[in-house]
């Protein structure tokens, strides 16, 4: 049954641009039809008179860091900081964190995902325990808190519960400050259970699971979850460092161990894999598993740069996350993956090729096709079946004005500041209104009060 209806005047399709685009919605909020060139009566209808774009999912998020962010980038005494010296960092931040917090620093980043165009998050979820390691009596409680928060601010989202005990590769003793991560599997089962409870039923959750990273799970546990039948997202090859140690432990990389061990294919994604040699990068496009890619994060912890113009050749696919948030916008994500590129290479338009020459509409796609891949939800295209999630550009917004086709999306990512989203539609639902949160007012001032507790 038909209980919404939008007009696009100006929609990019899945076979391109299309003027005057009816867009019809079901009342669980699926597209029920596209209809090009429509010229019927808008009797109840929404007109988007700007150019619309779908909803860009978020493959990858640890909401609770977005308290951190802008938080730690002070020198550290030791100097030649990098991403273990920030994580130290950040397990002193975690011990603060009760529940009422999560919630409320995951509704602010969600709204504000929501007011740059993302519709879909993959919350990447190891902040399980109390702060003295011991579980909630409902283990699942911090997981239901995100998804408490996702509904409130409506975005849609995938849960990925993850499995964290160990502290190095294969099986080294846990640091004291991931106390609040740790869990064996029967303990993980639980948690996954209770997210299950948690989003059943709803056409805007999904569940998968996260094996963390092979610095966390030992091969029998990575093993023992890798018959799940939705999406999983493991943490591979981030720094130099994961790499030596694997090697040193395994005699093998790391993506090549997963990929040598592992029943990788198209449900898996492979977050950062920064560090590869060019038989990984082959191998691992090879296999239909998504490269989750979190360039604003990546920049800021000195990770190093994703092999995107091999990996791209090669068939790969990619999505884009915001990981720690220093960064919540899809067009800062496509900018800083496309420019480290440009840095490494010496070379501009590097996310192109013969069947399009814009940058922007080509980074755009992946990061859509890949994203709902890894969402394990139908979403990522204005088409039937699809979930309605519709992006509103301003076209008088200084950004934009005078633009029109793939042009329109470079200059999105490529140029200006401020932001040019106006009307955000997810599942259907109007939740961003001339560029603000239809609820951001309580969010921010929820937000506000955690903040001053947590920093105080």
């Amino acid at each position: 049954m038909v209980t919404r209806r939008f007009i696009a005047t100006d929609a990019l399709l899945p076979g391109g641009w299309a003027r005057d685009v009816l867009v019809e919605v079901d009342g669980a909020g699926f597209i029920a039809a596209v209809m090009p060139g429509f010229e019927g009566p808008a009797g109840t209808t929404r007109r988007l008179r700007g150019h619309v774009v779908p909803g860009v999912p978020n493959l990858h998020s640890h909401a609770f860091q977005r308290a951190m962010a802008g938080g730690a980038e002070r020198r550290s005494p030791e100097g030649r900081d990098s991403f273990w010296t920030w994580r130290e960092t950040m397990y002193r931040f975690v011990g603060l964190f009760m529940p009422e917090d999560a919630e409320a620093v995951a509704a602010q980043l969600y709204a504000e995902l929501l007011e740059h165009g993302f519709t879909s998050v993959a919350e990447f979820h190891y902040l399980h325990h109390q702060p003295d390691g011991t579980p909630y009596s409902d283990p699942a409680e911090m997981a239901k808190r995100h998804v408490a928060a996702a509904r409130r601010v409506g975005i849609g989202m995938t849960m990925l519960p993850s499995l964290y005990r160990h502290g190095g590769i294969f099986g080294k003793d846990p640091h004291d400050g991931q106390r609040r991560f740790l869990n064996d599997l029967d303990g993980f089962a639980r948690i996954v259970e209770g997210a299950r409870e948690a989003t059943a039923g709803d056409a805007q959750m999904a569940v998968g699971l996260a094996p963390h990273s092979l610095r966390a799970c030992t091969p029998a546990m990575i093993r023992k979850v890798s018959g799940f039948d939705g999406p999983i997202h493991i943490h591979a090859a981030e720094q130099p460092k994961e790499v030596e140690e694997c090697l040193a432990v395994t005699g093998k990389r790391p993506v090549r161990w997963i990929l040598d061990s592992l029943p990788v294919d198209e449900r898996w994604v492979l977050i950062h894999a920064t560090h590869m040699d060019e038989g990984e990068v082959e191998d691992l496009a090879k296999t239909g598993a998504v490269a989750g890619l979190c360039p604003s994060t990546e920049a800021s912890l000195g990770d190093g740069t994703f092999a995107l113009t091999r990996f791209l050749g090669a068939g790969g696919r990619f999505g884009i996350g915001t990981d720690s948030h220093v960064g919540t916008a899809p067009r800062d994500e496509l900018r800083q993956l496309e420019t480290s590129q440009r840095l490494r290479d010496h070379a501009r338009a590097v996310a192109t090729g013969e069947a399009n020459p814009h940058p922007g509409r080509t980074l755009l796609d992946g990061a859509l096709a890949g994203g709902a891949q890894a969402s394990g939800r139908r979403l990522g295209a204005i088409a039937v079946g699809m979930r309605a999630d519709l992006v509103e550009l301003d076209p008088d917004h200084p950004t934009l004005v005078g633009r029109a086709g793939d042009g329109l999306l470079d200059a999105w990512v490529f140029s200006g500041q401020g932001n040019p989203v106006r009307t955000v539609v997810c599942g259907g639902r109007v939740v961003v209104e001339a560029g603000r949160h239809v609820d951001a007012g309580p969010i921010a001032e929820q937000f506000a009060r955690t903040m001053r507790r947590l920093l105080a």
